[in-house]
């Protein structure tokens, strides 16, 4: 269990997230995970791949169910699956993702205007569709000559733009960004980190980042909680956890960045063994 505590459930909290467990066949892939998210915090979720962190988020935003556990948005559980489209659609303003690629979640036939026009017209359909959508756009940096674009006439930043503006067109307490910046230009990755900030700053946003890049959660969150074979193993201020690390595979996932003098033989030779135990 983690030394630093990432806080306990109460009225400054929009995400609590307790026990979750989740088994694929003999593998337990999240295993009794617990952790908050403060209102208009920033919390990362880092881990490698086959450390729970994605189905962990999956449940979190309702893709995936848990086996046992609960998930809280609001001092209000999400039991079970939604029952009927009104409380489908009420889940899903309170909780939305973006994805690390976002080609695969804008639909390319349709234009960035008609994309938002269609997430708009789904959940808040008595707004001023034309004047939300021109607010959506300056807020994520792309202006209005956006709008008539293709995504496939677009770099994969402003794609990825795009997915942000449509994930705040409903106004979500909890934003989930799943490796959202992986594969983007480190450039590139820097100037939507940046945006993400100020839109946090100006919203109030909780941000849930899920990534394997420290730099990322260094640049980007308050608290981090790092999880190994599904379990949390070290959770606590980023900066802390950062500075000095508490569990050795928090020390090897630090020492595995490549910068001078490092040496991918001895990173090896820890990798072994912490897995021997």
């Amino acid at each position: 269990m983690p030394d630093r505590p990432t806080g306990s459930a109460g009225p400054g909290n929009v995400l609590a997230v307790t026990g979750l467990s989740r088994a694929f066949g003999a593998v337990r892939a999240v295993d009794d995970v617990s952790f908050t998210l403060a209102a208009g915090g920033s919390l990362g979720i880092v881990g490698e791949s086959g450390s729970g962190k994605t189905t962990t988020a999956r449940i979190i935003v309702g893709l995936e169910q848990a086996d046992t556990g609960e998930v809280t948005v609001r001092g209000r559980p999400r039991h079970g699956r939604a029952r009927g489209r009104a409380e489908r659609l009420a889940r899903a303003r309170e909780i939305q993702m973006v994805f690390q690629d976002p080609y695969l979640s804008l639909d390319p036939r349709i234009t960035v205007e008609a994309a938002l026009r269609e997430t708009l017209r789904l959940h808040v359909p008595h707004l001023d569709h034309a004047r939300r959508i021109a607010e959506l756009l300056d807020q994520v940096g792309l202006g209005t000559r956006a709008a008539d674009a293709l995504p496939r006439h677009l770099s994969g930043g402003q794609r990825q733009r795009v997915a942000i503006a449509r994930a705040l067109a409903v106004e979500p307490a909890v934003m989930v960004l799943d490796e959202a910046v992986a594969a983007l230009d480190v450039s590139v990755q820097a100037q939507v980190l940046n945006l993400l900030a100020d839109i946090r700053a100006d919203t109030g946003i909780g941000y849930l980042f899920i990534t394997h890049d420290l730099g990322v959660v260094r640049s980007v969150t308050d608290e981090v909680v790092v999880m190994r074979h599904g379990r949390i193993v070290e959770a606590g201020p980023t900066a802390e956890v950062l500075a000095a690390p508490d569990h050795p595979y928090t020390r090897l996932l630090l020492e595995s960045v490549p910068r001078p003098g490092w040496d991918p033989d001895r990173i090896a030779a820890a990798r072994r063994a912490l897995a021997a135990g």
